[in-house]
């Protein structure tokens, strides 16, 4: 049985660069994606964007001339593009989708292709299995046969250039209080992690007279050896660079400047769990958006009790964006995030936006008056308790991984010395304890892991609850 060498998880297809991500399985992937789009539109027009890694100027090249062979109008991107970016162009400009070549967070070793819908969202997995089966039955030499033009970057014929910054630019303006920040003459450092987000959030920030210092804004296909992910440890220098320059906050965008990452006056790494809920909590209180959040099932539930203390309710989803993407569509929410730091607000791109989640941060420090720690500590007295996430990435054996699943597949009343009042197999499987405490184990959609959610209503509790479920998880 023939099986696709191209897999889309919760956020595109990734690959190792030269091992599973190759201009031949780019050609079968964009090929497939051409003949999805010919079979919903006669004259679609395509967006492909790129992020700084290696080859990415190639392989989007090479997009543009498969799409080319099959008389689709492409536009390509002058440069970097943020993810969020592309979204909107699609948007604007009522593309039939766009394709966009990035590995986002991922480090260096890895490429990527994401494929946004006629939606500006993340491509549902129906449209993604459409393509999978299509790049299935090119393999087997079926009705579906793939164009393979030569690759080359030579001779190929003009293709319309666009510039994606200026118009999202335009709209990131209509959607933060620059105002408010401006009355704050409070500084910002911003760092770029070499990503798609430079030229962008700190241009943005100087544009409007805010005192911002930039880090990290030059390409490096390398990262710094450490990959382009909004971590803790990967935001050391931005930490150092706040404090010395006693800034209000770090604000950090990662390689496709879809995720952010946030470092308050103190040099303190905040937790994207804890942000998403202030940020849901300012938006309804600025805006009067008396509308419900929205979160993945490995979110923290800091957001649902963020919701109720406004009288609202709260959606959970699985994770991917694209099912808060959908709720965004449909304006039945405020604001949707997820833990891996991705967040979007109504009225704007169904997709993750980094740069809009740092530039409200900012703005709701300034209108506040007071840091993220203050304002975090002040958001658990209003709640009755307190939320503290972990995420544990377990690198695992294949039988582990095995073992893994026909544990969490059993229904249980008792887990790890703790009494089980529900479960949830919204996407892996969710046990909730009596104390208000839970875990969640997944496979990752995006890298070869077993991920391990926890939260508990302390950081004592949360890391003792984490090694416990994480020795469960591993025991044979």
């Amino acid at each position: 049985m023939t099986t696709s060498p191209i897999k889309f998880g919760t956020s595109g297809w990734r690959g190792l660069i030269a091992d599973d991500f190759t201009f031949a399985n780019v050609r079968l992937a964009v090929n497939a994606i051409a003949e999805h789009v010919k079979s919903k539109s006669a004259h679609p027009t395509i967006l492909v964007g790129y992020d700084p890694r290696f080859y990415s100027e190639e392989f989007s090249q090479l997009a543009v001339s498969i799409l080319e062979e099959y008389d689709i109008r492409t536009l390509l991107s002058e440069t970097f593009s943020p993810t969020p970016a592309v979204a909107f162009e699609i948007m604007r400009s009522k593309l039939d989708g766009a394709i966009n070549f990035t590995a986002s967070h991922n480090p260096a070793q890895y490429h990527g292709l994401k494929f946004s819908s006629s939606d500006a969202g993340p491509a549902l997995p129906e449209v993604t299995k459409d393509i999978e089966a299509r790049v299935i039955r090119s393999l087997q030499g079926g009705e579906s046969l793939p164009r393979v033009p030569q690759h080359t970057t030579k001779n190929m014929r003009k293709t319309e250039q666009i510039n994606l910054r200026g118009p999202y630019l335009k709209r990131l303006e209509e959607l933060v209080r620059f105002d408010v920040l401006q009355k704050a003459k409070s500084k910002f450092v911003v760092d770029a992690l070499h990503g798609c987000g430079a030229g962008y959030l700190d241009k943005i920030l100087a544009d409007h007279g805010i005192p911002v210092q930039s880090l990290r804004t030059e390409r490096d296909c390398l990262f710094d050896g450490t990959g382009p992910d909004v971590s803790e440890e990967n935001l050391a220098p931005l930490r150092k660079a706040v404090v010395e320059t006693k800034s209000a906050a770090g604000l950090a965008t990662d390689g496709d400047a879809d995720r952010f990452g946030i470092v308050d006056e103190d040099g303190r790494w905040m937790q994207p769990n804890h942000i998403l809920a202030l940020v849901y909590d300012y938006i309804v209180e600025s805006r009067g958006w008396n509308l419900p959040a929205a979160r993945s099932v490995a979110t923290s539930q800091m957001i649902d009790a963020a919701a109720k203390s406004r009288g609202q309710t709260t959606y959970q989803t699985p994770v991917g964006f694209k099912y808060i993407g959908q709720l965004i569509r449909e304006d039945k929410i405020a604001m949707g995030g997820e833990e891996s730091a991705g967040l979007t607000i109504r009225g704007h791109v169904p997709e993750k936006d980094g740069i809009l989640a740092c530039l409200l941060v900012a703005e709701m420090i300034a209108a506040r008056g007071a840091s993220l720690g203050e304002q975090i500590r002040a958001m658990f007295k209003k709640l009755g308790r307190e939320f503290w996430p972990i995420r544990e990435n377990l690198h695992v054996s294949d039988e582990q991984k095995a073992n893994a699943i026909q544990k969490v597949a059993v229904d249980t009343s008792t887990l790890v010395g703790r009494k089980v009042v529900s479960i949830d197999r919204t996407d892996g499987a969710k046990f909730v304890f009596d104390d208000g405490s839970w875990m969640l184990a997944r496979l990752s959609g995006t890298e070869p892991l077993l991920r391990l959610y926890i939260e508990a209503d302390s950081a004592a509790a949360s890391a003792k609850l984490a090694k416990e479920a994480t020795a469960w998880i591993l025991q044979n």
